[in-house]
């Protein structure tokens, strides 16, 4: 069951939680020093350390900037219409695939491993 909250900073900004399962995203509105608008979407999901005996949120972030939201919208929609129908869309292969990356892995054993779009996506937060 999803359960969804909106709240509104005294900033003025925009922040939406949407509860789904164990998973908990927050969707909000950010502004740079310029004032240019922004979207972060962060999935908060509640975990166990049983080295330290407690709990703990592990989150993932995400930034969607104005002039992206056309093509993540597109995307998105993409994606979600082939998970709900199978049917690729029409430019499905007109789109350049992603090069992959190889990189080893010591917790596989120092196999090597093709990164996904997304996973590159993610690697490119973190610098």
């Amino acid at each position: 069951m999803m359960e969804e909250k909106e709240m509104n900073g005294n900033n003025g900004g925009f922040s939406k939680a949407v509860k789904a399962g164990k998973r908990t995203y927050f969707f909000d509105v950010k502004a740079t020093r310029n004032d240019e608008k922004y979207i972060t979407i962060t999935e908060s999901k509640r975990r166990f350390d049983e080295n330290a005996n407690q709990f703990f949120y592990e989150k993932h972030k995400i930034f969607l900037y104005k002039e992206d939201f056309e093509k993540v919208t597109k995307g998105l929609n993409d994606a979600i219409n082939f998970v709900e129908t199978g049917v690729l869309p029409a430019d499905y292969y007109d789109e350049p695939e992603p090069t992959p990356r190889h990189y080893n892995n010591p917790e596989d054993g120092n196999r090597n491993e093709v990164d996904s779009a997304i996973d590159k996506w993610f690697d490119s937060l973190d610098k």
